[in-house]
């Protein structure tokens, strides 16, 4: 492969919009990583809290025998080798507590309080403290006390039962998907419940399951299941709403996406593949017959794409201004042009590796934007600093 993605060297002087921000990160696993690793992207100090003997559990899901998911996910961070257990690790811990603005926890609920840190204790300790609580169920409702893992929110969420294709069973994503989009929510969720205590000097817990946020993708599937009184079926890679939209399979066995989700755009689709006469036939000359049709729309498309390779689809599509794209695989991306260009991976150094390819700081900040500062610590590689940190704090006798 040859490496034209752009590499960023690590500046640790420099710093971000949240330079100002402690973050105490007490989650293990993905969602309370993707959380901190957005707010330590633009600046915020966040400092995994890490068992000794272990750390956290995503410095164990390896490929090609790297830790691959931490190097990506523990970047920008430092690492607190911390036996929370004793009762010197519990006073260290409530120390850095003490003057952050920023905890994330994924016990399961009522964890913290079992540990002698509950909300209530936190908030004596630090009031205007922002605690972000990362749990399946979240903290209330009948499935509360229940662990909850990406897996199961998935597939109960209704996401499941909507992905994949009609004669095959509902498909899990082949990704950490619950999470990710926990951990983005909460990192919202964080900034604006730091905003509240910047007027007001008080925090306030912010209480994050896995399942609403996911839940929030397909939401119309409750309004839409009152209006007709069926839940959605799998469609596969086609559209319950639009037609038509699918992917196509090219002379050279790649493949194309294709969407004609406005009228216009459909038109366009039919004079491109030279049949203007499908724009007045009653089976495809409107959204709502070309939804009753789909199937064999995607006939006359994939009748027509079949004759060409992909790149020759491509070319006629564009010219065409057809909403047409290549299905790809991170093979595909990690040196195309649009992706180099827009510096959307980026290669960063690693004692490892050599360099890690990974997704460029986003979003884009025109005036304060995010900074490449440390790669992912190795595990409790800043405790020493860290505890020299704390020398200073003081807490009351009651909290010792």
């Amino acid at each position: 492969m040859t490496q034209t993605a752009h590499t960023h060297a690590f500046t640790p002087g420099q710093d971000g919009p949240l330079k100002d921000i402690k973050v105490v990160d007490m989650s293990r696993l993905v969602a309370g990583n993707m959380l901190s690793v957005f707010l330590a992207d633009f600046g915020a100090d966040v400092i995994k809290v890490e068992r000794p003997e272990k750390g956290d559990d995503l410095r164990h899901w390896r490929e090609g025998g790297q830790a691959v998911y931490w190097k990506v996910y523990g970047r920008n961070k430092r690492s607190l080798a911390l036996d929370i257990k004793s009762e010197e690790g519990l006073t260290q811990l409530k120390k850095l507590i003490k003057c952050s603005q920023v905890l994330i926890e994924n016990f399961v609920p009522g964890g913290l309080e079992k540990m002698g840190l509950s909300p209530d204790v936190l908030h004596a300790l630090n009031p205007a403290l922002v605690i972000a609580r990362v749990s399946g169920w979240g903290q209330t409702g009948p499935y509360s006390h229940k662990p909850g893992f990406g897996t199961l929110v998935e597939a109960m969420s209704g996401y499941a039962y909507l992905n994949g294709f009609p004669d095959k069973p509902p498909a899990l994503p082949p990704l950490a998907m619950a999470d990710m989009i926990a951990g983005m929510y909460g990192a919202a969720g964080v900034l604006t419940a730091l905003r509240s205590a910047e007027k007001t000097g008080v925090g306030q817990i912010v209480d994050l399951s896995l399942f609403e946020p996911i839940f929030s993708l397909i939401s119309s599937e409750a309004a839409k299941f009152q209006a007709t009184g069926t839940p959605t079926l799998r469609s596969g890679n086609q559209s319950a709403h639009t037609a038509p939209r699918n992917v196509y399979v090219c002379k050279d066995g790649k493949h194309i996406a294709m969407s004609g989700s406005m009228q216009s755009m459909a038109m366009r689709i039919f004079d491109t593949i030279g049949m203007p006469e499908l724009k007045t036939d009653p089976r495809f000359e409107n959204n709502d017959v070309r939804v009753q049709n789909k199937d064999l729309l995607d006939e006359i498309i994939q009748s027509f794409v079949s004759q060409r390779n992909q790149d020759d689809n491509l070319a006629l599509f564009e010219q065409a201004g057809v909403t047409a794209g290549p299905v790809y695989s991170v093979a595909d991306l990690i040196d195309h042009p649009y992706v180099t260009g827009r510096e959307a991976i980026v290669h960063v150094p690693d004692a490892d590796m050599g360099s890690v390819p990974m997704h460029n700081i986003i979003p884009r900040l025109s005036a304060s934007p995010g900074v490449f500062r440390r790669p992912a610590p190795t595990l409790g590689e800043h405790t020493a600093d860290i505890l020299a940190e704390l020398e200073h704090i003081h807490l009351p006798p009651e909290s010792k």
